[in-house]
């Protein structure tokens, strides 16, 4: 059975005539009459006894009325439902993103998402770097907000910004004052960072190893914000991406520019390389884009 087949039988069903339901469905009476024929061979048998005069249901057809009038309304409520997704009028998008961005950057784009496009619904998942990396790749979301992978060809990078990397110390320290510090400054200090297999605490490890210089950390953590504020609290240093400056002045800690070596990172959209996104995901994917550009 098609759908065009379907509406001919409801427009016949609904007037008991053809000619009316020709009109109703613009189409000629030979048109219309071919459709319900090729219905009823479909099925194997009539459903409109025909005379002259009359034309009534068959006790098949009277079967097939209320079944038909769901199918159609489950067909338009289905169409209606992709227009609406087609033209961002609803519709629901997954994305993933290391809590550096989620906690920081992300709110105030998805801000200005929610304006153009009241009626999509977001889920962010707030998940350290590898694992958006893994969600990406398992197709658990559509997006993700990653510093840039290895080379890895089953996913898609598309850069949003380099962030550079920066000092974090007490607004009580010595090095509170400075314009900038390099590691020299801040190694003798206790050293606080993220727990491996943090992405953040390996860039920091593999940026030192190349001066032969070796990260001494005296205390970890899983979150950021912990390390903001134990850091605020006078018990030492660390060092974070920039994108974190405002968190790290809200939880009361100091953030410098850090050199020697400066380290810096491209942070950019993670996508399923032979994965066709939605037009939702597609929508948030250019919104972010052209923010950051």
């Amino acid at each position: 059975m098609t759908v065009k087949q379907l509406r001919a039988f409801l427009a016949v069903a609904q007037t008991l005539s053809f000619a009316q339901a020709g009109e109703r469905l613009y189409m000629s009476q030979s048109a219309l009459s071919l459709s319900i024929k090729t219905l009823e061979d479909r099925l194997g048998g009539r459903l409109f006894s025909r005379t002259t005069r009359a034309v009534n249901l068959t006790p098949e057809g009277h079967a097939l009325l209320p079944l038909a009038r769901r199918l159609i309304a489950d067909w338009d409520n289905a169409e209606d439902e992709l227009r609406q997704r087609f033209t961002l009028r609803r519709g629901r998008v997954s994305i993933a993103a290391m809590p550096s961005f989620a906690g920081n950057r992300l709110p105030p784009m998805l801000m200005h998402f929610r304006e153009r496009y009241p009626a999509i619904g977001i889920t962010v998942h707030d998940v350290i770097n590898e694992q958006v990396i893994e969600m990406v790749r398992n197709r658990q979301v559509e997006l993700g907000i990653a510093f840039e992978p290895g080379s890895d060809t089953s996913l898609s990078f598309k850069p949003l910004y380099l962030d550079r990397f920066v000092a974090v110390v007490p607004e009580t320290s010595p090095l509170a004052e400075c314009e900038e510090v390099c590691w020299e400054d801040l190694l003798p200090y206790p050293f606080i960072t993220l727990q491996r297999p943090s992405s953040v605490r390996v860039m920091l490890e593999d940026s030192l190893s190349i001066g032969a210089q070796k990260l001494d950390v005296s205390m970890e953590s899983h979150q950021l914000a912990t390390v903001g504020r134990m850091v605020a609290s006078g018990l030492g240093v660390s060092v974070v991406p920039a994108l974190c400056i405002q968190q790290m002045h809200e939880l009361g800690a100091r953030c410098i520019p850090l050199t020697s070596p400066v380290i810096e990172r491209p942070i950019g959209i993670l996508t399923k390389a032979d994965h066709e996104l939605s037009v939702a995901a597609k929508a948030l994917a250019d919104t972010l884009g052209e923010l950051c550009s």
